[in-house]
């Protein structure tokens, strides 16, 4: 008597055509990076191949000096030893969000003056975001494990007049 033995595999796709490359509907990316002087480099790298990948290469100057504010910020003031930076573009706005382990001071002096470090770090990061017609801004952050949220949006029309306002 012999047994069958029943082989199970896992599914592959066989279909191998090319796909159509990324919308910019289709641009949702999120990543960690160290809380290190370098992570700005690779959050600007990154974000370049992000928005040239998705078609989206005309907000390229603003968005990239944007997450490289964002970013230099985070690891300033970053608690731990990382940084989660989440790019997202949805109705013509790329949302870009950075997230930080330094948790929200109790005592409201040294709540206001952590306010007005950060507020002074942003500063540039305010001037572009304002250039385009975007908002920005931070505050506690509600996900677990606390933190700063910091965030800015960046309108796809303000970020091209944005770049062409410099040529």
């Amino acid at each position: 008597m012999s047994a069958s033995l029943a082989v199970s595999t896992c599914p592959i796709s066989t279909d191998l055509t090319e796909a159509p490359p990324p919308s910019p509907e289709t641009l949702t990316y999120s990543f960690t990076l160290p809380a290190e002087a370098v992570s700005s480099r690779v959050a600007r790298a990154t974000t370049r191949v992000v928005l040239q990948t998705h078609g989206l290469e005309d907000m390229t100057d603003a968005a990239v000096q944007v997450v490289s504010e964002l970013t230099a910020c985070a690891c300033r003031f970053a608690a731990d030893a990382s940084v989660y930076v989440s790019l997202r573009y949805r109705e013509e706005e790329l949302q870009v969000i950075l997230y930080d382990g330094h948790r929200r001071h109790t005592h409201p002096r040294l709540a206001a003056a952590c306010d007005e470090r950060r507020e002074d770090a942003l500063r540039v990061l305010g001037c572009v975001v304002e250039g385009c017609g975007g908002e920005w801004g931070f505050g506690e952050a509600r996900e677990p494990g606390g933190g700063t949220r910091m965030w800015a949006v960046l309108p796809w029309q303000g970020a091209r007049e944005f770049a062409g306002a410099g040529a």
